[in-house]
């Protein structure tokens, strides 16, 4: 595929060649558990011990032998607290009041919950009667000793914080997380806060969004602001990049533009080009290059344009270096409307996204149709649909593929 000279590889090959890229993705630490919420789990997390260890109680009651719920009555023989290392062994016509979380007496098979008792002095009168091993909790109820309760590449969420909490977690080994320093290029970009006596001027938002996308997705970043369109300027930008981050990712001066100069500069780094150029709409100027075990991308400057390529191109290399699975969720859903393709590049286009009975389905409500600087599209919980080069029209009905935005 060309246009203007330019000579542009498919979608599908740029992403299996990202694929095949070789990364560091063996780098761990040891964080407290209670620094851990949202780093990725460097280890398979192995349950030590069943869980309940032993039959426990799962609501407040009397432990007692299921037959002898047909005397009517039984002797209390005391109290079973929780953490109380219970000894006595139930014999028939006795009971035990045992409370949510105790270890059921030996010789006990049910709990029969107190509403459901009378107490009078120390015996109490059956009123209505429960099932066998009614509100109890058996061994390995939870889990077994030897199960894998969470997988290695896992992100780390309340749940996850609370099994290995349960397991005595002190110290969790966490996937380190990947130095990703961002760059915008342009001379008519202003940083935040700058003061602008130009209407012209662009007020910089597309570091401030990749960064924040890419530390959702488990980076660390390291803004480095502005950099105008100055060869010499830009040169030193990037090498300062290369020295304290492992990915490197800037915004405009991709384009075949007379101030494009990112594209020139990048080869003159010592960077091989993996490629440049894909056929994809919005970002197919974008180009990823290497340097050593450094990863440089370059994309363009429209800030839907940089954000989709972020998602599409940035994110699967963060995933990798994390040992995660899968940089994001795709899902097939359900067009409710027609949709009509604006290129022959494979197009990415923002949506809404709805689930009706466990489907999925994608409609285009108050999404704007315009340029690729309109990144008001991706608000409100949107996704992004599919649509190959070989779409042109698609009917509503027609299952899409959708990259969901909220499963970083």
């Amino acid at each position: 595929m060309s246009i203007t000279g330019v000579n542009f590889i498919s979608y599908e090959t740029s992403q299996n060649m990202l694929d095949l890229l070789e990364v560091n993705n063996r780098r761990y630490e040891r964080v407290p558990l209670s620094s851990a919420l949202g780093r990725v789990l460097g280890e398979d997390i192995v349950a030590r011990f069943n869980d309940p260890q032993f039959p426990t109680a799962s609501m407040d009651g009397y432990a007692v032998r299921y037959e002898d719920l047909e005397l009517g009555e039984l002797k209390v023989l005391g109290d079973n607290p929780a953490g109380h290392d219970e000894q006595r062994i139930l014999s028939q016509g006795e009971s035990i009041k045992t409370f949510t979380g105790s270890m059921m007496p030996e010789g006990s098979d049910t709990l029969i919950q107190i509403e459901n008792v009378t107490f009078n002095e120390d015996k109490i009168t059956i009123n209505e009667m429960v099932e066998k091993a009614n509100a109890v909790r058996p061994i390995g109820e939870g889990y077994k000793a030897g199960a894998i309760l969470i997988e290695r590449g896992e992100k780390i969420g309340f749940a996850e914080i609370g099994v290995m909490a349960g397991l005595n977690h002190v110290m969790v080994k966490v996937a380190l997380r990947p130095r990703v320093a961002v760059i915008a290029t342009g001379s008519e970009i202003l940083d935040l806060g700058e003061p602008s006596d130009n209407p012209a001027q662009i007020r910089s938002s597309n570091n401030y969004t990749l960064a924040a996308l890419f530390e959702q997705a488990g980076a660390e970043v390291v803004q480095l602001g502005t950099a105008p369109d100055n060869k010499d300027a830009i040169m030193q930008t990037f090498e300062n990049a290369l020295s304290c981050s492992d990915i490197i990712v800037s915004t405009g001066g991709v384009s075949v533009g007379d101030y494009d100069f990112v594209k020139d500069i990048i080869p003159r780094l010592g960077a091989e080009v993996i490629y440049k150029g894909v056929g994809i709409k919005p970002g197919r100027h974008i180009m990823v290059a290497r340097r050593e075990n450094k990863f440089i991308l370059a994309l363009p400057g429209f800030a839907y344009s940089s954000t989709v390529t972020g998602i599409l191109y940035v994110l699967p290399l963060i995933s990798k270096m994390l040992g995660k699975a899968a940089p994001y969720k795709i899902v097939a859903a359900k067009l409710q409307s027609d949709f009509k393709k604006r290129s022959r590049f494979t197009e990415f286009t923002a949506c809404n996204i709805v689930v009706e009975d466990g489907e999925y389905f994608v409609n285009f409500k108050d999404k704007k149709v315009g340029s690729s600087a309109i990144l008001t599209n991706m608000l409100h919980e949107s996704a992004l649909m599919l649509a190959g080069e070989e779409d042109k029209f698609l009917e509503a009905g027609t299952y899409v593929n959708v990259i969901l935005l909220d499963t970083f």
